[in-house]
C-alpha cells in the first residue's frame, strides 16, 4: 500500500507530534524531527513522510494529498486531536478508500475514544507502532498484528499488548528518510547549532517522573540501546549526506542514563570529529562529562524542573538540589553548555515553591531555559494524581495556536496566576544585564543577529499573549465576584 506518514498541521508553528515529548507551540517557533514517523517510513519502499509544521504546508494542502495514497498513518497528540480527527475526516472525503491509522500517546491511553471519535479511523496502534504498520502495508490482517485496536462488526477489537522492538539495530536509519522526505534546513532549534539533525540512540527511559509522556504512554521504561558501531555509522551518513550541518542531537530520553556506555559510544563518535548535544541527568558524574566532552559534545539538555525538595520528591525525579548544583559546576569547568528545562505547577507547588525555584534557576545561571506549565497529559501519573485530587480544571490544554494552558491547577491559585508565573520566570532570569549581554554576544559570535532579532519578536509576541490571558483570567474573576456580591 502506498503509505502516507503524517505529522499534521494541527496548529500553524505547532510543534506537537512526532518528535515532541512536550507538544506545543513555543514561546519561540521551533520544530523537532518526526523522528517516530520516520523509522517505519523507512521500511516500506513505497512510502513519503510529510512534516507539515515546518515545512508551511496547510490543512487544504495536506487533504489535496489524499487521492495519492493508500494509507494514512497519523501521528496526534492530546492538544491537537480534535483537530487531527477532522483533517482525517477530511481526507477519507477527498479519497474515500483511503484508510486511516492513528498513532501517538492519546491513542495509547484511551484507544476506545479515539476510534469512536469519527468512523473515520480504521484503526489505531497503541504505544510503538513501527512493524505493526510496516506489515499492514505490505498484506497483513489487522487480527494479526499486536497492540492494534480497530473496528470489526461494528465493535472494537484490542488486540494483545506488543510489538516492542528489542534489538534496535534492526531498525532503518531515520536520516535517510529525512534525506529522501523532509528539508532539513527547516528544523530549528533555539539553543542547538542550526540547521541540526536529531535521532536516538536509545528508546525507553528507565527514570519514574511522574510528568513525563513519553515512557508512560508510548516507549516505556525499558532501556534499550542501539550499538555504538551502528550509531556512529548513522552519524558518519549523516556527516556526509547534509552538507551545511552544524550538529548532531541525540534526543534519547536519558543519552548517559548508564556510564559505561556513554563513555563506550563517546570513544567512537570522537574520531568522526563533529559538534553534537544530547539530554542528561543531573546524576552524570565528571569522568563521564569529560569523556563527552572530549568527545565533541557541546551542550546537554538538562531537566532541573524545580528548585525545591519536596516537589522532586513528588515527581519521582530521583535527584536532589545538591546533585543538581554539583552537576552544573562540573559542566560549567568543562565549559559544556546546558540548556535547563523548569515546569511551574508541579504536585505540591506554591508561591514560595516557585519563588526558589526562579532563585535556584539564577544560581545555576545556565546558558538558556525553558519554562513550561505543568501539563497534567492523560496516561501519566501526574494526571491521575491531579484527577484524584479535583486538580485538573479543564480538558483544553492550549488556545486556538496551539499555545500552553493550564490544566492543573492547586489550592490558592488561579489559571491567571500559574501562567503569570511562567512570564514572570522568564522575566527574571533573562531581563538581568549579564544573562542579556550573554544572549546577544553569543549571537554576535555565531553570526546569528538576525535570527536573535526574529527570536525576540516571537517571544515578546508570546509573552504578550500570556499578559492577555491573565487579564481575561483576571477580569472573569472580578465579574464572578460582583455577581455573587449583587446576588447576595
Amino acid at each position: 500500500m502506498r503509505t502516507l506518514f503524517l505529522n499534521p498541521p494541527s496548529f500553524e508553528g505547532f510543534d506537537g507530534g512526532a518528535g515532541s515529548r512536550w507538544p506545543a507551540s513555543r514561546e519561540i517557533e521551533s520544530y523537532w524531527y518526526p523522528v517516530w514517523l520516520a523509522y517505519p517510513a523507512g521500511m516500506l519502499d513505497d512510502a513519503k513522510l510529510v512534516d507539515a509544521p515546518p515545512h508551511k504546508i496547510s490543512i487544504d494542502q495536506t487533504v489535496a494529498m489524499a487521492n495519492d495514497f493508500e494509507l494514512l498513518v497519523l501521528f496526534t497528540s492530546s492538544p491537537g486531536l480534535k483537530v487531527d480527527v477532522r483533517i482525517s475526516e477530511m481526507m477519507k472525503d477527498a479519497n474515500p478508500k483511503l484508510k486511516v491509522a492513528f498513532v501517538g500517546p492519546p491513542v495509547t491511553i484511551e484507544p476506545d475514544k479515539v476510534l469512536k471519535s469519527s468512523r473515520a479511523i480504521d484503526f489505531v496502534v497503541r504505544r510503538e507502532f513501527d512493524h505493526q504498520i510496516a506489515n499492514y502495508a505490505k498484506g497483513a490482517p489487522l487480527s494479526d498484528l499486536p497492540g492494534v485496536s480497530y473496528w470489526k462488526d461494528g465493535a472494537i477489537v484490542h488486540n494483545p499488548e506488543g510489538g516492542v522492538i528489542e534489538n534496535l539495530d534492526e531498525l532503518p536509519w531515520v536520516t535517510k528518510v529525512y534525506h529522501r522526505d523532509l528539508d532539513f534546513r527547516r528544523y530549528n532549534v533555539p539553543f542547538l547549532l542550526n540547521p541540526f539533525i536529531s535521532f536516538y540512540t536509545t528508546r525507553g527511559c528507565p527514570a519514574m517522573c511522574t510528568f513525563c509522556l513519553w515512557p508512560q504512554t508510548h516507549s516505556g521504561h525499558r532501556w534499550r540501546l542501539r550499538s555504538s558501531d551502528d550509531v556512529a555509522a548513522e552519524c558518519k551518513y549523516t556527516l556526509e549526506n547534509f552538507p551545511g550541518l552544524k550538529e548532531i542531537f541525540f534526543d534519547d530520553d536519558t543519552f548517559n542514563y548508564r556510564k559505561a556506555r556513554a563513555i563506550e559510544l563517546s570513544k567512537k563518535l570522537g574520531p568522526l570529529n563533529f559538534t553534537w548535544s544530547c539530554t542528561s541527568r543531573v546524576t552524570t558524574d565528571y569522568e563521564t562529562l569529560k569523556a563527552m566532552k572530549d568527545a565533541g559534545c557541546r551542550l546537554l539538555i538538562v531537566g532541573y524542573e524545580s528548585g525545591d525538595e519536596q516537589i522532586l520528591r513528588n515527581i519521582k525525579k530521583g535527584a536532589t538540589i545538591d546533585m543538581a548544583r554539583r552537576f552544573t559546576e562540573n559542566c560549567h569547568k568543562l565549559g559544556l553548555v546546558i540548556h535547563g528545562d523548569f515546569i511551574v505547577g508541579l504536585p505540591g507547588e506554591t508561591r514560595e515553591t516557585l519563588r526558589k525555584t526562579i532563585q535556584f534557576a539564577k544560581q545555576l545561571d545556565v546558558e538558556t531555559i525553558q519554562v513550561s506549565l505543568g501539563h497534567a497529559f492523560p496516561g501519566t501519573e501526574f494526571y491521575e494524581h491531579a484527577k484524584a485530587n479535583g486538580l485538573v480544571t479543564i480538558d483544553g490544554m492550549a488556545d486556538e495556536g496551539g499555545h500552553q494552558l493550564p490544566n492543573a491547577v492547586y489550592p490558592g491559585f488561579d489559571r491567571g496566576e500559574l501562567m503569570e508565573w511562567v512570564d514572570r520566570f522568564y522575566s527574571e532570569y533573562y531581563f538581568r544585564p549579564k544573562t542579556a549581554w550573554r544572549v546577544v554576544k553569543n549571537a554576535i559570535l555565531n553570526n546569528d543577529l538576525p535570527r536573535l532579532y526574529k527570536e525576540a519578536r516571537e517571544f515578546l509576541f508570546v509573552s504578550s499573549q500570556r499578559k492577555k490571558f491573565v487579564k481575561e483570567q483576571k477580569d472573569a474573576a472580578e465579574a464572578l465576584r460582583g455577581a455573587e456580591e449583587s446576588v447576595s
